[in-house]
């Protein structure tokens, strides 16, 4: 099957209706793309690979989806720790943050000792709707994300690259490549330029918002909420 990218800006305009026709509410909707995140997480690392997973969230929805995430990791089984140096101010966010700490998940105050004892790392960084340019702490952090060896996912497009063309020419990010990614919705422009494990999540889209977007849905299998596909030059899946 052939899967057509979406730009930032539709993506944007098909969350609005699926909030505003659809009747789902931002909550679901990140829910269910951090569900997703975590069931990619499992199927690349499962817990014999190692269970301590560092999820790096930033300010915004992509890094909310990595707050959901880290809550299945540790119902899960593994041994998730958060590093969110910007973090979202609103009453979501805060719930969300309530509910890691039930669980006893750390927020960890230093990214490079955090990087020294963990097995995988979650970018939930930035999402479709970054536009650069890096502001601190950020730079820092990806750059340090860019060169370790610890198998990174990525949740929707690799941090500082930007959505439509890719990896920034020179900078942090130039050369990030995470091992694995996970689109939500539909793939974002910049897939084409990504070499690795590729993941679909979001298994919400009515024909009617396919029909809307021009957008192709594979088929998930059973009850996943991920399913796994490829990539190619022309940016087609």
């Amino acid at each position: 099957m052939s899967l057509k990218a979406i730009s930032s800006k539709d993506a944007a305009s098909l969350d609005k209706d699926l909030m505003s026709i659809g009747g789902w509410s931002l909550d679901q909707l990140m829910e269910l793309a951090g569900l997703s995140v975590s069931q990619a997480v499992w199927r690349v690392h499962p817990l014999s690979a190692g269970k301590n997973v560092l999820v790096v969230c930033g300010p915004g929805n992509n890094g909310g989806d990595g707050l959901v995430a880290a809550r299945h990791l540790a119902q899960y089984g593994y041994t998730p720790s958060v590093y969110y140096p910007k973090e979202g101010k609103n009453e979501l966010y805060q719930r969300l943050k309530t509910q890691l700490h039930n669980l006893s998940v750390p927020f960890v105050p230093d990214f490079t000792e955090a990087l020294k004892s963990t097995n995988f790392i979650v970018d939930a960084i930035f999402g479709f709707s970054f536009g650069g340019p890096l502001r601190e702490p950020f730079p820092s952090i990806i750059s340090q994300i860019e060169s370790t060896s610890v198998p990174v996912l990525s949740v929707d497009a690799p941090s500082s690259w930007d959505i439509e063309s890719g990896p920034p020419k020179e900078g942090p990010g130039a050369k990030f490549m995470p091992q694995t990614l996970i689109s939500l919705t539909a793939p974002k422009p910049c897939v084409k330029y990504y070499q690795g494990r590729h993941f679909l999540g979001g298994r919400f889209l009515t024909k009617e918002i396919l029909e809307k977007y021009g957008l192709d849905c594979p088929e998930y299998p059973g009850i996943d909420q991920i399913v796994e596909v490829g990539v190619n030059t022309e940016g087609r899946l």
